[in-house]
């Protein structure tokens, strides 16, 4: 559960297969496969994700725009979309309900990666510019179990968009370090998701 938890929304088996099998590393993992917008709003309220990525065309009476107006409407999270068409009208379209990326198909493991990875931190860093940092006194005080200095700086950094990869790099310590810490602030949080931890953070920050 410390990783980013990406719901994927493609309504042909194969390509949501390589996407899955592109995702589950050391800094995502697959939350749920679906195939249409219904299965997809079950998804979301049962099993909330970090991100999604999203197929414009399914075959379904509603398509990946739809969906992504539906998830605006309702949840705090970034969505971008896989699609064969860069039309002028579907391009359109797109830009209304303000996609985190935009992928065209073909694309390879190292694209989807980096396009997620970049998508994720510009959309943290664009809901919190006007958070302040952290403050260890406001967020320990309503806690049983306070965070330690090094999980604070951890979860100062996946308030920011950082993936578990990027902690490493900045904080000179293993994967399997990140993710214990993770574990642990998730477990003083209450919550399960970087979602859910973000907006546990943020409710602290403004009591």
């Amino acid at each position: 559960m410390s990783r980013l938890r990406i719901l994927i929304v493609e309504d042909e088996p194969v390509i949501a297969e390589h996407i899955a099998a592109y995702l589950n590393n050391a800094d995502f993992e697959v939350s749920a496969v679906v195939y249409d917008m219904e299965e997809a709003k079950k998804e979301m309220e049962t099993n909330t994700p970090d991100a999604a990525i999203l197929d414009i065309n399914l075959q379904s009476a509603n398509d990946g725009i739809d969906l992504a107006g539906w998830i605006n409407g309702r949840y705090r999270l970034p969505f971008l979309f896989l699609t064969a068409h860069a039309d002028k009208y579907t391009l359109e379209r797109a830009k209304k309900v303000k996609p985190a990326g935009y992928i065209v198909k073909p694309f390879n493991e190292s694209t989807l990666q980096a396009s997620l990875e970049i998508a994720i931190s510009n959309y943290a860093q664009e809901q919190n510019h006007d958070q302040p940092l952290l403050r260890p006194d406001k967020i320990n005080r309503r806690l049983l179990s306070p965070l330690s200095e090094r999980e604070l700086e951890v979860a100062q950094l996946v308030y920011y968009g950082i993936t578990n990869t990027q902690i490493t790099e900045r904080l000179f310590v293993s994967v399997n370090t990140v993710k214990t810490h993770l574990k642990n602030i998730y477990l003083k949080l209450d919550v399960n998701t970087r979602v859910g931890m973000i907006s546990r953070l943020r409710e602290l920050m403004q009591e």
